[in-house]
């Protein structure tokens, strides 16, 4: 068995371990078998509510926000080839979010919050490599623009939560910080249609991204189109941090951290590398939600705290490293 294949099989054992954790732990308390039990076969039992409308959508849910965004993050560091890139960091989970607070603000129907979400991450995608294109494409500049974008984007939502009737912006305040704790089983069906249409793409788009890292002109001697590739890199890893947002809310440097955890464990991106990737997404935001829910319990945390407090200092380890380097 390969290294790669082992930390995936470690990864996926630690989800495992978390998942059962998360059904355990909590007010109620319910031992593993009758959570596992619950949750797999018993429904209806005793401890139904509290396994199967309470805990259980809420695991489900941080897994697969996990996969996503740090799938998106992979992609993005792979196109830019730089570790300090991700939707968080260059403004496109920020414009996502000023969509869906808007249409939280306004009063409009809450379903249409993943379309929201979704146009407002490929738009601000698509006006910041629009702005960062000057003769040609350059990461370093991608990365300038998406923090100015981000900041204004962040005025932006301040704006919303000002400007709009409390009764309205409290609920997009409390959804911004990036929250589990309301998860259901309709936002895991949308979480896994995203992935369902989305993770198929994002590992087709491997061996492109292989070769464009190896420049631009090399690249294209091998026949791959590189706007095209560009776009439709963009517009994957747009769509999976999107859907996120739509669901859970922002929730930072998890995108960020991850990728760069998995390829300093494993290597340069191949599809085990991305696999990997996908499942330490997982195993972070897991952690980071238990973390959460006990850390000051019964006083529960949103786990867009954890991952900021666990992912800025990272931040600032990478970007020493970086200055170092260069």
């Amino acid at each position: 068995m390969t290294r790669t294949a082992r930390l995936c099989t470690a990864s996926a054992a630690a989800i495992l371990a978390l998942a059962v954790v998360g059904l355990v732990v909590g007010d109620f308390p319910v031992s593993a078998r009758s959570a596992i039990a619950t949750a797999i076969w018993d429904r209806g039992g005793e401890f139904d509510f509290v396994i199967n409308t309470l805990r259980f959508p809420r695991v489900v849910v941080a897994v697969l926000a996990g996969i996503c965004l740090a799938v998106s993050g992979a992609l993005f560091q792979a196109l830019i080839d730089n570790p300090l890139v991700s939707p968080d960091i260059i403004g496109i989970d920020t414009g996502a979010a000023a969509c869906a607070v808007a249409i939280l603000a306004i009063g409009l129907d809450t379903r249409w919050l993943p379309y929201a979400a979704f146009a407002g991450a490929v738009g601000t995608a698509g006006l910041i490599f629009v702005l960062s294109w000057r003769r040609g494409f350059s990461g370093g500049r991608l990365v300038l623009v998406g923090i100015g974008i981000n900041a204004l984007l962040t005025a932006v939502i301040t704006y919303l939560l000002v400007r709009f009737p409390i009764e309205r912006v409290s609920a997009a305040a409390r959804w911004q910080a990036g929250t589990l704790s309301s998860s259901s089983w309709s936002d895991a069906r949308t979480l896994v249609i995203g992935l369902a249409v989305l993770l198929p793409v994002a590992f087709l788009l491997i061996r492109r991204l292989r070769v464009m890292q190896l420049g631009d002109d090399m690249a294209l001697a091998l026949g791959v189109g590189l706007e095209r590739s560009r776009l439709a890199v963009i517009t994957v890893g747009c769509g999976l941090a999107a859907v996120v947002v739509a669901v859970v809310g922002p929730l930072g440097f998890v995108a960020l951290l991850v990728p760069h955890v998995a390829r300093a464990m494993a290597g340069t991106l191949s599809g085990g590398v991305l696999l990997l990737t996908a499942l330490l997404g997982a195993v972070m935001l897991l952690s980071a939600d238990l973390v959460a829910q006990r850390l000051f319990a019964p006083t529960v945390l949103p786990a867009g705290v954890v991952t900021a407090a666990a992912g800025g200092p990272y931040l600032l380890f990478v970007l020493r490293r970086f200055n170092r380097a260069a």
